[in-house]
Parts: structure tokens; sequence; C-alpha cells
């Protein structure tokens, strides 16, 4: 809703009321007797929406909206007059005025006219979100990954895309990236410069996922003041991703099925069957089987939902797109944090792979940046990341070391990669400690022990 909004009339005894009206509404309110008195609170507030009155003392409603637009020409003003005619309303219409109120008015239609501002708002902002993803598509070129499994994904969602009209179920382990194949999908289609819009089933309790799916009208419920459109008219013609489906509550599952079945839908408490056209993707990840045979899931909703499922693999399962990756996200926050990393040690690269990644490619997404946060030269060494995330790694390596029959010379053996440590760090000891499993104290002691300078 618009938060703050500013009444210019010069009758005390409108002007007053109607800010205790809209005061009681939730809104915040200003007050402007004539032009200049509301062109100086226009400038000294923050305001979202002016009320203006044709028939002002001095500069006329109609020179002060002139102003008013001068000064900011987004500004939303909604005319309002006792004494204006036709001509005045087009008058002002032309000059950017919103809407027109004949006083005397009733709160409801002040309401209504509200509601309509913020719709606009609303829908200024889709079509701003839209061009900025025009702008710059996520495409099949934004999915790295060499390995069979990742290979199969980027083949279906390339075939599905072209298939504008299927349903689409995404599964797959929490950050395996089933919001950027969603994105992909809808981008390589017919429908790329549609809507794309989402919704996340777990953000929000069943009622409020209702009112934001099919919208409601005006008093629906105690809070409904004006009407507001639902996700699936403002997907219309495009995507609607509903993420987390194995969260939506059942009761909601029954009317999301009818939806599917007709796409047809009412607002809540309306009565007129509103007709859209758009593709549903819906992710998950849980085991959607396993919820219909407990109870949580519908069974015919799953059936719907799964006319083309892609199973998207965890990251432990695509050991050899670690490198690619890690490449990736190198160049990609070496353009954000301005950094000059080149690689990631051999080393590093090798704990990645032998790493189980529960967070997936968000969790890899995070370490990197991360990484590249603290890095100080051109290569991201294991000093760069938590002293405990390559721990099970580091061991895995120790276990595989065999001791030659001929055995060793142990110091010989320290001494050589308390210096390698020492120059993949560049002398810094605090760092080296750390690539050695050492405290600070522990590793001053080995470079005067073994004379290093």
């Amino acid at each position: 809703m618009t938060q703050k909004i500013l009444v210019i009339d010069d009758d005390k005894m409108v002007r007053w009321p109607l800010c205790q009206k809209l005061q009681r509404e939730g809104f915040v309110t200003y007050e402007g007797g004539d032009g200049s008195e509301g062109l100086h609170q226009l400038e000294e507030k923050d305001v979202d929406m002016v009320l203006l009155d044709l028939k002002l003392p001095g500069d006329d409603g109609i020179e002060v909206l002139r102003k008013i637009k001068a000064y900011d020409q987004d500004m939303t003003v909604v005319m309002m007059t006792g004494h204006g005619t036709v001509e005045s309303a087009v008058e002002a219409m032309k000059l950017g005025a919103f809407d027109y109120l004949r006083k005397p008015f009733n709160p409801d239609e002040l309401m209504q006219v509200i509601g309509k501002v913020d719709e606009l708002k609303a829908l200024k902002r889709e079509v701003q979100s839209l061009r900025l993803r025009t702008a710059e598509k996520i495409t099949d070129e934004n999915l790295i990954g060499k390995s069979p499994s990742m290979q199969s994904v980027i083949s279906q969602a390339k075939m599905v895309a072209a298939a504008e009209t299927a349903n689409v179920l995404l599964l797959g382990e929490s950050g395996t990236g089933k919001n950027l194949i969603t994105e992909v999908i809808h981008n390589l289609s017919p429908r790329k410069n549609e809507p794309f819009v989402t919704i996340t089933c777990t953000a929000m309790p069943g009622h409020l996922i209702e009112s934001e799916l099919f919208g409601y009208e005006q008093g629906a419920f105690t809070d409904a003041k004006t009407s507001k459109k639902g996700l699936c008219e403002v997907a219309d013609g495009g995507t609607l991703f509903l993420d987390e489906i194995g969260d939506m509550p059942l009761e909601l599952q029954a009317k999301l099925l009818g939806f599917i079945e007709s796409h047809s839908f009412r607002r809540i408490g309306g009565t007129r069957n509103i007709n859209v056209d758009l593709r549903i993707i819906a992710a998950t990840n849980k085991d959607l089987k396993k919820e219909i045979h407990d109870g949580r899931f519908r069974e015919d909703l799953f059936y719907r939902l799964n006319v083309f499922q892609i199973a998207l693999p965890p990251l432990r399962n695509r050991q050899d797109d670690i490198p690619l990756l890690t490449q990736f996200f190198i160049d990609k926050f070496n353009r954000k944090l301005n950094k000059g990393v080149t690689r990631a040690a051999d080393n590093v690269v090798a704990a990645m792979k032998r790493y189980a990644w529960p967070g997936n490619i968000r969790e890899f997404q995070n370490m990197i940046e991360r990484s590249m946060i603290l890095a100080e030269h051109g290569e991201l060494t294991t000093a760069d990341f938590p002293p405990d995330l390559f721990g099970d790694a580091a061991s895995q390596e120790m276990n595989d070391f065999i001791l030659p029959p001929e055995g060793i010379q142990f110091e010989d053996m320290e001494r050589s990669l308390v210096r390698q440590a020492l120059e993949r760090t560049n002398w810094n000891q605090t760092r080296a400690a750390r690539l050695l499993g050492f405290t600070r104290d522990q590793m001053r002691y080995r470079v005067k022990q073994f004379g290093f300078s």
C-alpha cells in the first residue's frame, strides 16, 4: 500500500477529516493549505502520492499540478474538486493526473483509487524487473558442467523449454541450482519475453500463499481494503515458478490442482472466473513419493506437475565439474571484488573434489567468495579457507601416505614442508601455520629450529 500521502486543500474542514481517515487506515499524512505550502511539503517530505484540490487560492490546482510534475514527473497526483467540469478533468489528466475524485466522495471511493495506484506501481515494478531480466538473460551458457549427469540436465532443460506448455517438476537437494534451471527453461522458451514470477511455498502460511497466488477482491477479508491481482494473473503469458512445492499445505494443494487442470481461478471473495495462459515449473528437495505415502502430498497433484521431471545431481556426484566451477566463481568474484586471483592451488582443487559439499553449489559459491575476500595473492590456497573445511580431506591425504621400505628422515621432511608452507604464503607465519595445522607459536619454534629467516 502507498504509505505517505500529501493532502493539498484550502478547506481545513475537508483536509483534516480526510487526513484522520487516512491515518486510521495506516497511512502517514502531510497537509498543505494552498499550492505554495503543498509544494514546500513536497520538497521537504518523502511523499508517495498527492491528493490535490482543483480550486485553491493563488495558483489553482491545474497550475499546482504543473509545478508538481515539473518537480517530480513520476509523482502520483489525484485531483479533488466540488466545482470541476469535464473540461478541467480532461486537462488535469493530460497534464499527468492519475485520477479524479468529485466531492463529496466516500472513503470507499478514495481507497479504490489508492488501490489502483498500488496496482499500477506493482505493475511498473514487474515491468522493470522483466526489462532487467531480458537485458541479462540466464541461458544454458550459465550452466557449468561437463560431467555426464550435468550434461543430461542441460540437454533436458533445452528440450522442455521448446515445449512451452509442459509443466516441469525439478527434484534435487537444497542448493543444487533448481532456481537457475528454472530461469534457463523460461529464457530458452517462446515465453522468454513474458513475466517470470516466483513464489516460495515455505515463506508464508497457507492462507497467505492462496491470496498471493490468486489475489483477492476488496472486502474479501478484514485487511482487504482494495482488490489485488494474484501472481497467477501477473504471470499470464509467462512462467509461474512454485518453489518448495513439497511444503505447500494440503488444503491449498486441492485448489492448485483445480487451477492447473483448468488454468482458471477466482480471486478470494470474487465471483468471476479469470483465465490465464502460463507454464508451471515446480521444485522441491523432498521425496514426493514418500510425502504421498505419508499423506502430506496429493498424488493427483504430483502427476499434474510431473509432466516432465528433471533430477539435479548433488555436487558430490559431479567431481569432474569442480575445476570448472572453481574457475567460474574465481572469475565472477574477481569482477565483483576487484581482485586479481588467477587460479586455485592444485591441492585446494583436489581437496574440494573429496569434500562432500552438503550445501551443494550454494555452499561452494559462498566458500569461494569467502576465500576470494581473504586472498592476498594470485592463487587461492588452503590458508584462504576455514581451517576445518578440508579436515576430512587432509586426514585422507595423510592416511594415503605410504612409508617407503627404506624409511625417511622425518626432520628433513618436516623442514621441507615448513619451507613450502612459508613460500606459498609469502612467508606469512600465521597463514603458513594454518596450512600445516600448527599454532603460530609452533610455527615460530620450527622457523627458529630450522634457521629460516
